[in-house]
C-alpha cells in the first residue's frame, strides 16, 4: 500500500508528474484501489449563497467587484432557500452539500450567524456540510465545528511562486493560515488548486508539493481546470491540454493516497471519455448539478447516467477511507 507522506521533495514529485502518462495512471488506479473502493464516487453540490461583490482580485474570479463581468453583487440567499437546495441535492443523490459565499474574509455578524444556524440544519438531514466563505480565525472555526460542520474549503489556487500573477489582495501565508485554524478546529480540510491559468508545469508540481507536505493531508483535494470567463484578467487564457490536467489529477492521487480528489471546475467542457479517464486516475468525487458557483456545470440527470454507465455508484457521507462498510445496494446510482 502507498505510504501516506508529508515530506515530499519537488524532485520526486516531478518524476511522478513526468512519468509516460500511460504508466502514471496505471501507477494512481492501483494506489486508487488500494485506499479507496474505486467504484464510489461522491456526489457534491455547491451552491453559492452569496454572490458578486468580492473585494479581491483573483484573476479567473467573476465575482469580483473591480471586474466588468455578467456576475453581479447581490445580498445573501434566503435561510429557508439554502435548505430547500440542500435537500434537493440529498432527494438527487449528493451526500455533501457545499456552501459557498463571495466574502474575503468571515465577519462576526448577523450573515456568518444565520450560516452557522444552515451548517447545524443541513447537518442534521444527514449530509457532510462543507462551506467556503474566506478567511476564518480561529473562534470562527471553533464556532463553525461546534455547528456541526464537517469541512472547510479554502484552495491555495497555484504554486507560490505563480500566486502573485494570478492574486495580490491576499497573501499565500494568509490562506496557509486559514488552513491552520480550520486543522486545528478539528474541521476536515478541502484545499486544492486551479490549473490552466498560465502557468508552467513546475506551477502545478508546486501546487501540490505544498499541499502534499502540509502537517496533514487535507480531506478533499479538488482539482479545478479555469474555467475562462469574459471580463476577467485571464478571459482569454487558452485552455490547458486535457492531457496535462490528467496528470496533475494522477500526480494528486499518488502523492495523497488518503484524499478525496475532486474532479471540479471545467467538467462542463470535458467529454465523457475524458472524464472516465480522470476517475481511472484516481479521482473519486465530483460537483453535480447545473452551476458551480457562476459557472456551468453538467446537470444531475446527466452525471448519474454517466456513473451508471461507468458501473460506479454513490459514496455515503461521513464515510473515511477503506475500512469503512462498503455501501450497500441502495445507495448505488440509480438507473
Amino acid at each position: 500500500m502507498a505510504e501516506v507522506r508529508n515530506n515530499w521533495t519537488r524532485e520526486e514529485i516531478a518524476a511522478i508528474y513526468d512519468k509516460p502518462l500511460i504508466d502514471l495512471v496505471f501507477e494512481a488506479a492501483k494506489v486508487h484501489r488500494e485506499h479507496f473502493d474505486h467504484r464510489e464516487v461522491q456526489m457534491s453540490t455547491l451552491l453559492s449563497i452569496k454572490t458578486g461583490g468580492c473585494p479581491e482580485d483573483c484573476s479567473y474570479c467573476p465575482q469580483a467587484a473591480r471586474y466588468h463581468t455578467d456576475v453581479k453583487g447581490t445580498p445573501m440567499v434566503n435561510v429557508n432557500e439554502i435548505i430547500e437546495s440542500a435537500m434537493i441535492a440529498k432527494a438527487n443523490g449528493s451526500s455533501r452539500f457545499c456552501m459557498g459565499a463571495a466574502w474575503r474574509e468571515v465577519k462576526d455578524n448577523v450573515q456568518f450567524d444565520r450560516v452557522v444556524d444552515v451548517v447545524k440544519t443541513v447537518t442534521d438531514m444527514g449530509m457532510e456540510v462543507c462551506c467556503t466563505l474566506g478567511m476564518l480565525n480561529e473562534k470562527q472555526a471553533e464556532r463553525l465545528k461546534e455547528a456541526g460542520l464537517y469541512a472547510y474549503n479554502h484552495n491555495l489556487d497555484t504554486s507560490p511562486e505563480y500566486y502573485d500573477k494570478i492574486i495580490t489582495t491576499r497573501t499565500y501565508e494568509d490562506r496557509l493560515k486559514t488552513l491552520d485554524n480550520v486543522r486545528n478546529a478539528g474541521i476536515s480540510v478541502c484545499c486544492g488548486g486551479i490549473v490552466g491559468m498560465g502557468e508552467e508545469k513546475m506551477d502545478r508540481i508546486g501546487l501540490l508539493l505544498t499541499i502534499s507536505n502540509l502537517p496533514k493531508h487535507p480531506e478533499s483535494v479538488p482539482i479545478n481546470a479555469l474555467v475562462a470567463v469574459e471580463g476577467t484578467p485571464l478571459e482569454n487564457q487558452d485552455k490547458i491540454p486535457f492531457w496535462e490536467f490528467l496528470r496533475t489529477i494522477a500526480t494528486a492521487r499518488i502523492v495523497m493516497p488518503d484524499s478525496m480528489v475532486r474532479l471540479s471546475a471545467g467538467r462542463q467542457e470535458m467529454s465523457e471519455s475524458e472524464q472516465f479517464l480522470c476517475f481511472l486516475a484516481g479521482a473519486n468525487s465530483i460537483f453535480a448539478g447545473d452551476k458551480l458557483l457562476t459557472t456551468p456545470n453538467p446537470e444531475f440527470s446527466s452525471d448519474l447516467a454517466m456513473l451508471q454507465v461507468f458501473g460506479m455508484k454513490n459514496r455515503a457521507p461521513f464515510k473515511e477511507g477503506k475500512t469503512c462498510q462498503s455501501v450497500n445496494s441502495a445507495d448505488e446510482i440509480p438507473a
